[in-house]
């Protein structure tokens, strides 16, 4: 049970559901167990994007629109992926594996080329940034070793999406039966 109960979500995966959707609506696949990360990762040809998403809401929440509008560009990398911190935890432990030369970081953007890490965006590169300065940099790593032509969805579709703007801290923690627990704390069981 002990094992079982460290790779459980931290938070309930219907509420971060909408942060999950911000990138995989703009063709990002998401990596959810070990064995799709190493069947991407472990090749060593071209090259993969890798987000490493979070609930935080002040870097995520600009890391995520950030990852959007750079795969605008023209030149995109050939796998585009992302696994989910606290969600996803054996999958995000493997792709941190991955990254093991930079400290985890959460949320956490990298750029693999042939297999080794081109550029990494951690996230005190992030705090602070606008969506835009986000882009501007993957958008520097794109034009430098990309090949791929973008963007990755037609702009007429970009432009319907709306960035979830949830603050982390709003989101319940994951809790399999809150009934009981509710119960509990009125004091019936």
């Amino acid at each position: 049970m002990q094992e079982f109960e460290s790779f459980r979500p931290l938070y309930d995966p219907t509420a971060v559901q909408p942060m999950r959707e911000e990138l995989t609506r703009v063709g990002v696949d998401e990596l959810r167990t070990i064995e799709d990360v190493d069947a991407t990762l472990a090749s060593a040809e071209g090259t993969v994007l890798l987000v490493v998403n979070s609930v935080c809401g002040c870097a995520a929440g600009n890391a995520r629109p950030g990852v959007m509008l750079a795969l605008q560009n023209g030149l995109i990398p050939d796998r585009l992926t992302t696994v989910f911190a606290g969600q996803d935890k054996e999958a995000t432990e493997k792709a941190r594996g991955y990254m093991s030369e930079y400290p985890p970081s959460s949320p956490c953007i990298a750029v693999f080329q042939d297999g080794k890490v081109q550029t990494i965006i951690e996230r005190h590169n992030i705090e602070g940034r606008s969506p835009q300065d986000i882009a501007a940099m993957l958008v520097n790593s794109f034009n430098n070793c990309c090949e791929r032509a973008g963007p990755s969805i037609p702009r007429e579709e970009f432009e319907k999406i709306v960035p979830a703007h949830i603050c982390g801290s709003s989101i319940p923690k994951f809790e399999e039966d809150s009934s009981s627990t509710d119960s509990a704390e009125a004091g019936t069981i």
